[in-house]
């Protein structure tokens, strides 16, 4: 009987701690496989992770240029066949990475910026001198100025400031160290570079654990400070009423209630007013009838979140107006039918708004009730209106499947297959109606 060799723990730390050393690249990469981090010491457990990090970089800086070769240097001049940033190069990674196109075009940016424009520190990232999410910030940060006409020699300067504040800062202190040392370089630059900025204002959504989801408002600090004034005066009226439940609030509590107490009160007074597919913008959840009657304990979806417990499900359900909608047993997807008609009805329009939810490009969150009504084989080469051959798609892929060379197979079920004009085929598949999207 033969025994494995165990190597003892402080000869696997000296040798973790001269891999760390190293060049980063596929022979040390492939060492450290064949270490496991277990079987070192408390010590040589951070140097195995520190490792792992330079390697990391280096994968990273070789992404790099694979995405530039991929979506090209320059973005398109003229905004695009589509009004954006890129045309299909966008989705040729989106779909590759399983991204969705808005971080798609976020890596494909920082691509260019580094591989363009800041050599260093894309070398700094190919050797493991700095972390991805050094280089990220260094990036973004500069791109801007760099959009804007910032001279080569300035780039240089700030490249290296920032490089050298990143072997003892963190990526977050960093990149304030390259909005100072901007500013410091060209002020008026600085200046236009705030005014720019203005049109970054957005406001996203993500989903996070526990039925709780994080918004982000990105605004002009004296926007910020409107909404915070109006949550500050909310909060004073609610206190000024003395209601019993409102006064056992933290002070962070009563905010997140004012903010959505406020967008409640702004969304019911446009009910009449914004009614995209002749429907007014609405909290969408879904729940099955046992659980809805209390029989079961089956969680309910929330559109554009997922899975929320029974009871709460069931309290939203309460409150709001009831569609019916039909389901397979088996599968869970919605039962079909049909019309014949170039302008869905009504019922079919809800029935798709309740099938797909979201637009069916891969990867791609747009809200169904901001998205068309497509016709997978179109209305003049013989494609008929019923829910095979429907479905939801944002207006940008719309246009791209219509303009763009993708192009659709449409399944009856909600699912389809997608063909990018390199051949690549991309399954989504149907959306059952209990489950997330």
């Amino acid at each position: 009987m033969t025994t494995a060799l165990r190597i003892p723990r402080e000869i696997l730390d000296i040798e973790v701690a001269e891999l760390l050393k190293a060049k980063p690249g596929y022979k040390v990469l492939g060492e450290l496989i064949q270490i496991h981090p277990r079987s070192l010491s408390a010590s040589g457990r951070i140097d195995y992770l520190s490792a792992l990090d330079r390697q990391e970089s280096w994968i990273c800086a070789l992404k790099q240029e694979a995405l530039v070769a991929i979506a090209g240097e320059y973005a398109d001049e003229d905004g695009g066949t589509f009004g954006c940033v890129d045309d299909e190069e966008r989705e040729d990674v989106a779909t590759a990475l399983r991204l969705s196109p808005t971080t798609a075009q976020s890596r494909i940016d920082v691509a260019r910026v580094l591989v363009g424009h800041l050599p260093n520190t894309i070398s700094a990232l190919s050797t493991g001198e700095i972390s991805v999410a050094h280089a990220t910030v260094i990036a973004r940060e500069t791109a801007t100025a760099i959009k804007n006409g910032l001279s080569p020699e300035s780039v240089f300067r700030v490249e290296q400031t920032a490089l050298a504040h990143a072997e003892f800062h963190t990526p977050g202190q960093v990149a304030s160290k390259v909005k100072t040392t901007i500013a410091k370089l060209a002020p008026e630059d600085f200046e236009e570079l705030v005014d720019r900025a203005r049109d970054s204002r957005r406001v996203t959504c993500y989903p996070e654990v526990d039925g709780m989801a994080t918004v982000i408002a990105i605004l002009p600090a004296e926007d910020a400070q409107t909404v915070m004034k109006s949550i500050e005066a909310y909060i004073l009226k609610q206190d000024a009423q003395d209601a019993a439940d409102w006064s056992l609030l933290s002070a962070d509590m009563k905010r997140a209630d004012a903010l959505t107490a406020i967008a409640s009160q702004a969304l019911a007074s446009m009910a009449h007013d914004v009614q995209p597919h002749r429907r007014p913008i609405t909290i969408s959840v879904a729940i099955d009838l046992p659980t809805l009657m209390g029989l079961a304990e089956n969680p309910g979806q929330l559109a554009g979140y997922g899975a929320i417990p029974a009871s709460v499900a069931r309290r939203l359900a309460a409150d709001g107006n009831w569609q019916r909608f039909v389901s397979d047993p088996t599968t869970g997807n919605l039962l079909d039918f049909g019309r014949e008609k170039y302008t869905p009805p009504q019922e079919l329009v809800d029935y798709l708004l309740a099938r797909d939810r979201i637009c069916r490009f891969p990867g791609c969150r747009r809200t169904g009730q901001s998205s068309d009504i497509d016709h997978a084989q179109s209305w003049e080469t013989g494609g008929e209106t019923n829910p095979a051959n429907l479905g939801l798609l944002c207006r940008r892929h719309h246009r791209m499947k219509t303009h763009g060379g993708w192009s659709l197979e449409s399944n009856p079920d909600g699912s389809c297959l997608w063909k990018s004009p390199t051949g690549k085929t991309f399954f989504v598949p149907s959306r059952p109606f209990l489950e997330a999207v």
